[in-house]
C-alpha cells in the first residue's frame, strides 16, 4: 500500500512537470538574463541560488541516513553522485560567479526551493527505505554502468560549459554585459550547460532504475529545455552576428 500511495505521487509529479513544460514555453521565468521587477521582492542571485538549491542535498542526505533500507556501497554512490552535483550547485557556482548588483525575484527562488523539496524527498525516502535492488552486485548491473557513464558525461559537459560562462564576461564592465560564447559544444547549441544537465540526470535515472529519478529527468528536461529556447532567442535577438547554425539545446535537432 506504501508503495502504491508512492508511485502514485511520483505520477502526479511527473503529470505537473509536463504542463510547468507548457507553461514554459509561453512564459519565461524571470531571473539572469531573464529578470523582471515586476515579480515582487527581489533578493541578489548568490543568496537565491543559494537558497534555491540547498534543501536539495539536505534532504537527501536525510532521508537516506534515517531510512530503514540497508546502507550498501550502491547506495552510497546514489547518494554520492547526486550531492556532488548539489555542492557545486548550492555552495561552489554562486560564489564562483559574477553577479554584483543583479537581483532575482524571491517568488522565484521559493518555487525552487518547494520543487527541491519534493524531488529530494522523493529520490531520499526511495533509496533510504523503499528500494530492494540497491545490493552490491547492483554495481555490476549494466543499467548502472552506462548510466554512471553518461551521468559522468553529463557533468562534464555541465562543468566546462559552466566554466567558460564564468570567464566569458569582461572583468573592466559590468556582469550584466553578455558576449557570444565560443568553443566547444556552444559552436552547436546555444546552452550546452543545459545539455549537460539533461544528459546526467538521464544517467542518474538509468543507474538508478527508479520512477522518482526517472521523474527527476522528466522535469530536468521540462525545465530546461524551454528556458534554453528562451536563452536562443535572446542571443538571436540581442547579436545580430549570432550564428545561424546554432540549435538552443541539443545539437543539429532543437
Amino acid at each position: 500500500m506504501e508503495e502504491t500511495l508512492f508511485d502514485l505521487l511520483v505520477w502526479v509529479w511527473i503529470l505537473v512537470a509536463v504542463v510547468i513544460f507548457i507553461v514554459l514555453l509561453f512564459i519565461t521565468a524571470p531571473f539572469g538574463r531573464h529578470s523582471k521587477r515586476t515579480w515582487g521582492v527581489t533578493i541578489p542571485d548568490r543568496l537565491g541560488g543559494f537558497l534555491m538549491e540547498i534543501p536539495a542535498p539536505l534532504i537527501l542526505i536525510l532521508l537516506v541516513l534515517t531510512g530503514n533500507a540497508p546502507k550498501t556501497l550502491t547506495v552510497w554512490i546514489i547518494t554520492g553522485l547526486y550531492l556532488a552535483h548539489y555542492t557545486n550547485r548550492a555552495i561552489i557556482y554562486p560564489l564562483r560567479i559574477r553577479t554584483s548588483g543583479k537581483e532575482m525575484p524571491l517568488a522565484v527562488a521559493l518555487m525552487a526551493v518547494f520543487f527541491n523539496f519534493l524531488n529530494a524527498g522523493f529520490l531520499g525516502y526511495y533509496t533510504g527505505t523503499l528500494q530492494t535492488q540497491y545490493n552490491e552486485a547492483w554495481v555490476t548491473d549494466p543499467r548502472f554502468i552506462a548510466g554512471l557513464l553518461i551521468f559522468l558525461s553529463g557533468m562534464v559537459i555541465n562543468l566546462t560549459s559552466d566554466e567558460k560562462l564564468i570567464h566569458l564576461r569582461k572583468s573592466k564592465i559590468t556582469s550584466s554585459y553578455y558576449q557570444i560564447p565560443r568553443g566547444g559544444l556552444f559552436e552547436k547549441v546555444s546552452c550546452p550547460n543545459f545539455l549537460g544537465e539533461i544528459v546526467e540526470w538521464g544517467g542518474y535515472a538509468l543507474l538508478c532504475w527508479s520512477l522518482p529519478a526517472l521523474s527527476f529527468f522528466i522535469w530536468t528536461f521540462c525545465n530546461l529545455v524551454p528556458r534554453a529556447l528562451s536563452h536562443h532567442r535572446w542571443y538571436r535577438g540581442h547579436f545580430p552576428d549570432y550564428p545561424a547554425g546554432r540549435k538552443a539545446v541539443i545539437p543539429y535537432i532543437l
